[in-house]
C-alpha cells in the first residue's frame, strides 16, 4: 500500500489546487507533475557545463539591470563586502 502525502501547509495546498485546476488534474497528480518537472530541471541544470550556467546567470542579471544600468565602482564593491 503506498504511503500518503499529507499537505499541511496552506500555501502548498493552494498551489497544488491551482495547478491541478489549470491542468485538469487532482492535487496529487499536480503535485507529482510539479515534483517531476523540478527534478528534470535540476538534472538538466546539473548536466549543463559550468561556463554555460554562469553565462545564463550573467545574462539574467544584466537583464534585471534595465536600460540605465551602470557598472559598480571598486569602492561600491568593497563597501558591499564590508572591506
Amino acid at each position: 500500500m503506498p504511503k500518503q502525502l499529507n499537505i499541511r501547509d496552506p500555501r502548498v495546498a493552494r498551489l497544488a489546487k491551482r495547478l491541478g485546476r489549470r491542468r485538469g488534474q487532482s492535487m496529487t497528480e499536480a503535485t507529482i507533475y510539479a515534483l517531476e518537472a523540478a527534478v528534470r530541471q535540476e538534472h538538466e541544470w546539473e548536466r549543463t557545463p559550468l561556463a554555460e550556467r554562469l553565462a545564463v546567470i550573467a545574462r539574467d542579471l544584466r537583464a534585471k539591470g534595465g536600460p540605465n544600468r551602470r557598472g559598480m565602482t571598486r569602492e561600491e564593491i568593497d563597501a558591499m563586502w564590508d572591506h
